[in-house]
């Protein structure tokens, strides 16, 4: 099987209704944020930029024909490129659009000359998360601070910006 490849697009009213009904598989439900949720926060923060993601075969059509196959939201702030959400819709899964989609995600992040730290988030008990961001260089980052605000199992790109 080749490597996935995707096309980062942007949430528009044309595929506005596709997202929102992206859903994972049953036993993910707790581990993921809802994407309604997830636009409504982008909504009204600006420092939040949520992408559809599509197979790369996208690339080229203003209205892909393709079907979206999963959602991404990155955050930018005090030097920080924080990956809020990445979620593969389930028909989509082990397919390797979350591997290419983060990819992606890093390397747009990386072009942003105040981005200082690459960082994200995760359940937990998301043992498929975990796995991914480890494979893709992520280490923890513990700081005190991050403990108190947090819940979940806070990472960053080991390698330096």
């Amino acid at each position: 099987m080749s490597k996935a490849k995707v096309s980062l697009r942007p949430i528009t009213k044309t595929n506005f209704q596709e997202c929102i009904a992206l859903d994972v598989k049953q036993d993910q439900q707790e581990m993921v944020a809802k994407n309604v949720q997830s636009l409504a926060l982008a909504y009204v923060n600006k420092n939040l930029y949520p992408l559809a993601i599509y197979d790369i075969a996208a690339q080229g059509w203003e209205n892909p024909k393709l079907p979206m196959v999963g959602f991404v939201m990155y955050e930018i702030d005090a030097a920080v490129g924080f990956i809020a959400r990445l979620m593969i819709g389930r028909d989509h899964q082990g397919k390797g659009y979350g591997e290419a989609a983060m990819c992606e995600v890093i390397r747009r992040l990386k072009l942003y000359p105040q981005v200082e730290i690459i960082a994200t988030s995760y359940h937990p008990q998301n043992s498929a998360a975990a796995n991914l961001y480890r494979k893709l260089g992520f280490v923890p980052w513990e700081e005190e601070w991050l403990k108190e605000i947090s819940e979940e199992t806070i990472v960053r790109l080991k390698e330096q910006i």
